[in-house]
């Protein structure tokens, strides 16, 4: 083998202008090959194993040594015929032949130029055809583009070469060593694992310059994959010695402990045995626990499994099984820190004291579960706490709010990866004890999704029937938690599922009126801010006139979470003085306000409008309670009836109603028939930014048709809410108290109510309805003689009927 390498020359430019000389024959045996490509310059061997190809080298050798070298289409024919092979080969030269033991031989061949074949002569015994040579287009020596070309297969060849392990390192050597470039492009271009098409592609090729931007283009794509395939090898390779290493190194360890003696997993087991022992859990518990304890030992440290077992195990360890606070049934104290923590709020904190009450009383009654439901801000969510320092239990508070996966309540399955427990029992976990209170705040806010309904999970944790053995799929058994008081909050209770809401005791946490704001002021509110920016007390005062002024001029809310940040405001500009040392007033003034908080807003107010067709109404809203402008107009047209003002399907419904209504009694209002075809009824609720729905405008809507239809007076600072049936009959509504609220600050001076909401405005404390008449009705008669004068309206129009 040392003496055919020896043969192997390489080309400088005398032998590749030699051979450039040699004289193309007309006619040449041509010698099929199945996979290779010979390039002009460029040495190969070559085995021949075919009768007719070893016949064609043992001629060609014996006459002039030279042969057609052409590449098969398809490698699998052994038997190729003319048709089966590429046009263009390469003139070679047999350099030496080599008779193998096998009967094949192996020649050395020498590319000289190109060719192309035009007729074949002979088939037999082997394949002669009629050639003509090929021109090549050299790049010329002023062109300065090709030596970059050249410059670049070769900075390409060394970096393939350090990426293929399969290649000397040698092989750069030889590569610097040649001075030709149409001989390097050849030399590349032969000996790199390129597909045959595409090599047989850059033979046919007549553009040397063209041929080397192919070949460096075919090259980068080569080094790519090299350097793709060295990556991974290395980064497996750094994965298998990490593990590799890890392996030896706990193997190490665990041979030193076993020498100082002892095992860190044993010594794990036992401490989990002996904290198991110190548990108050059931004997269904222990045997569970025993079992999964078992399987523990089972599994070997090193798996992965054997974490999540011990994770497992403890979590059970530090779950507080039948662990439960003491409970304090001094219902003085607890009325008293109900009372220090939250004004108002009577109902509820009778609620309270109520079930303390029993529950000092019998000892075993269940928790009950209470839903807490109003607007933003009056103190829902905190009531929790101080039930909590109430009854000297632990607090626990899970945010409801956006929930949309089953699992956050159930938990996931431990076999998972990544597997954890629902928020329920990790809660339990956090509080220390079986027994605490426990906030689910905005339990209205969950939602349905593809990962199940969480509010369908909640029935099994919210009802006393089941809950005494809640199932989280993480813990895979039955957890006690019928002592946690859960108490629950929501702001709107239509959200709630039906089901859901079954299991709760609802109580109403309605807005709170002016009055008790300013106390909250005092007593809370300032106080706090006071102390949360660092500065004592006297360092801002701010009078009951000016809290009140606060409250109607920059705050319009039922809660005081708004009121709470505005005070914040004013408490930042004393703060900002005295930090800054400057002299300012602490006697907070209307002008002082004006400069910390900007004007102030102008909230809803009464006005007497001459206009007929103009009613206020009171709504309800999110919020809290608010007085509704509803306004009615008649055009000539030919009938009908249009509502603007972005109202819901339930509102449009009761104009609807109404204006039948009114068509069906026109003689008892001295309304003439004939108007509702010649009259277009146009009915307006202005802000029609807002949405706005709900039958409780059904009165207010009928009296402002009836108001246009006779242009008679409405009655001055009058308002109403109530829903109507085509029989003129007027229902109740809800939200009372705070639509009373909302008429009071808008100067309202008379309501008319139905007499089934006379309950209602009992339950509120007379202090806050002061000033206010009520009239409660059952038709719709009583409320049109009362909210209509007699007398027709200062800018009444005259109808006219053809």
């Amino acid at each position: 083998m040392e003496e055919e390498i020896e043969l192997i020359p390489l080309m400088n430019k005398e032998e590749e202008n030699k051979l450039q000389k040699q004289k193309l024959p007309d006619v040449l045996p041509i010698l099929p090959l199945r996979n290779t490509v010979l390039f002009p310059g460029v040495v190969a061997p070559i085995t021949a194993g075919r009768e007719k190809s070893i016949q064609l080298l043992v001629d060609a050798f014996e006459r002039d040594g030279l042969v057609g070298v052409v590449t098969q289409k398809d490698e699998s024919i052994e038997d190729p015929a003319p048709e089966d092979l590429y046009h263009v080969g390469t003139l070679a030269k047999i350099l030496r032949m080599i008779k193998l033991s096998d009967g094949n031989m192996t020649v050395i061949l020498q590319g000289v130029k190109s060719f192309r074949c035009t007729n074949i002569v002979e088939v037999y015994p082997y394949i002669v055809s009629e050639v003509e040579g090929i021109k090549e287009k050299n790049p010329n020596s002023r062109n300065k583009e090709f030596p970059l070309i050249i410059q670049s297969i070769k900075d390409f060849s060394f970096r393939i070469i350090n990426n293929n392990p399969m290649i000397p390192k040698e092989a750069t050597e030889v590569i610097k060593k040649i001075e030709s470039g149409r001989f390097l492009i050849n030399f590349i271009a032969s000996n790199l694992s390129f597909p045959t098409k595409v090599k047989q592609e850059l033979l046919e090729e007549t553009d040397l310059k063209m041929r080397g931007l192919e070949v460096l283009r075919h090259m980068n794509i080569e080094l790519q994959k090299l350097e793709l395939r060295s990556n991974i090898h290395n980064k497996v390779h750094a994965v298998m010695d990490q593990q590799q290493k890890e392996y030896f190194l706990n193997q190490q360890l665990r041979t030193i402990q076993e020498e100082l003696g002892g095992n860190t997993a044993e010594e794990e087991i036992d401490e989990m045995r002996a904290k198991a022992k110190t548990k108050k859990w059931t004997k269904e518990v222990e045997t569970h626990f025993d079992k999964e304890l078992g399987r523990l030992t089972r599994l070997n440290p090193q798996m992965p499994e054997h974490n999540i077992q011990r994770n497992y195990l403890e979590f059970l360890l530090e779950l507080p099984w039948d662990e439960y606070t003491q409970d304090h049934f001094d219902l003085k104290n607890a009325q008293k820190i109900l009372d220090r923590d939250h004004y108002g709020l009577d109902d509820v904190k009778n609620r309270i004291i109520e079930h303390l009450a029993v529950l000092k009383l019998k000892g075993d009654m269940r928790s009950p579960i209470l839903c807490l439901y109003g607007p933003p801000g009056v103190g829902k969510t905190s009531l929790g706490k101080s039930i909590a320092e109430a009854i000297g239990r632990k607090y626990v508070r899970m945010s409801l709010g956006g929930l949309h996966d089953e699992s956050e309540i159930r938990g996931h399955r431990k076999t998972y990866i990544g597997a954890m427990p629902g928020r329920i029992i990790q809660s339990i976990k956090k509080a220390g004890s079986s027994n605490p209170v426990f906030v689910l705040d905005e339990i209205d806010k969950m939602s349905i999704s593809a990962h199940g309904d969480p509010s369908s999970a909640m029935l099994e944790v919210l009802d006393p029937e089941q809950n005494t053995s809640f199932y989280d799929n993480y813990l895979e058994i039955g957890y006690d938690i019928s002592k946690v008081f859960f108490v629950a909050t929501a702001n709107n209770i239509g959200n709630i599922p039906s089901p859901l809401r079954d299991r709760m005791e609802m109580i109403n946490i309605s807005g709170y009126t002016i009055e008790e704001k300013v106390e909250i002021v005092k007593r809370h509110l300032l106080p706090k801010q006071i102390e949360d920016h660092g500065m004592k007390k006297g360092d801002v005062v701010l009078s009951d006139s000016i809290i009140e002024y606060i409250i109607t001029g920059y705050t319009r809310e039922s809660g005081v979470r708004n009121l709470n940040q505005t005070i914040a405001k004013v408490v930042r500009y004393a703060a900002k003085n005295i930090a800054m040392e400057q002299p300012y007033e602490k006697q907070i003034t209307e002008d002082i306000l004006a400069e910390i908080l900007g004007p102030s807003i102008v909230p809803e107010r009464y006005e007497n409008n001459e206009t007929p067709g103009v009613v206020i109404g009171l709504a309800w809203t999110s919020v809290g309670g608010d007085i509704l402008f509803i306004e009615s107009i008649l055009s000539k047209g030919k009938g009908g009836l249009t509502i603007t003002g972005n109202l819901g399907n339930v509102m449009k419904e009761s104009a609807t109603i109404a204006l039948e209504y009114i068509k069906s009694h026109a003689e008892e209002y001295a309304i003439h028939p004939k108007i509702f075809e010649q009259y277009k009824v146009h009915i307006h609720v202005p802000e029609g930014a807002t949405p706005k729905d709900g039958p409780s405008a059904g009165i207010t809507m009928l009296t402002s048709l009836v108001s246009s239809f006779t242009q008679r007076k409405v009655k001055p600072n009058l308002a109403m809410t109530g829903e109507i049936t085509l029989r003129g009959k007027v229902l109740p509504v809800g939200g009372i108290k705070e639509k009373i609220l909302a008429a009071k600050r808008a100067d309202i001076k008379e309501i008319i109510l139905c007499e089934d909401n006379r309950k209602d405005v009992q339950e509120i404390k007379k202090e806050y309805i002061k000033g206010l008449k009520f009239h409660y009705v059952r038709d719709m008669k009583e409320v049109i003689d009362l909210a209509l004068m007699k007398q027709k309206a200062k800018n009444a129009k005259k109808l006219t009927v053809e």
